[in-house]
């Protein structure tokens, strides 16, 4: 069975509580749920990790780049525009990875419009909230 990997990087921790307006009300509980529950119908094993830290998230990343996971989703939060360390963890894991925002990147201010990271993923979604982790588990599970 697959075991993809959903990575949530800073502040995904307070969904619910911080700027609704932008990321809704539902919480990051209320995401794995549904992440889990889609996992069950495409029959694969789903795991979530989140971190405020970026080293944190880079150690991960290097330990499941040397585990059994087929791929990753991750949404780093701000850390897309600024952490060349985290863009070198993801480009050096040789796994496939789908990055996902919540929120339209590109309707938000302009230090927002620019990813890191996204040059080293198979595929960027952006602005769909919820369900752009729903696409992206979708996606891989369907890749050999």
């Amino acid at each position: 069975m697959k075991r993809i990997v959903i990575i949530n990087g800073p502040n995904l921790d307070r969904l619910g509580k911080r700027e609704p307006s932008i990321y809704g009300d539902q919480t990051l509980t209320d995401l794995e749920n549904l992440i889990t529950d889609e996992a069950a119908e495409l029959g694969v094993e789903v795991q979530f990790y989140q971190s405020n830290h970026e080293g944190f998230i880079i150690d991960e990343i290097g330990e499941l780049a040397d585990s059994e996971v087929f791929g990753l989703i991750i949404n780093p939060g701000a850390l897309t525009h600024t952490s060349l360390g985290l863009r070198d963890a993801l480009a050096g894991s040789d796994l496939p990875v789908i990055e996902v925002h919540i929120s339209n990147i590109y309707k938000r201010e302009a230090i927002r419009h620019h990813s890191m990271t996204a040059e080293t993923c198979i595929g960027v979604i952006s602005g769909l909230g919820f369900d752009g982790y729903v696409a992206a588990l979708k996606h891989l599970s369907k890749l050999d």
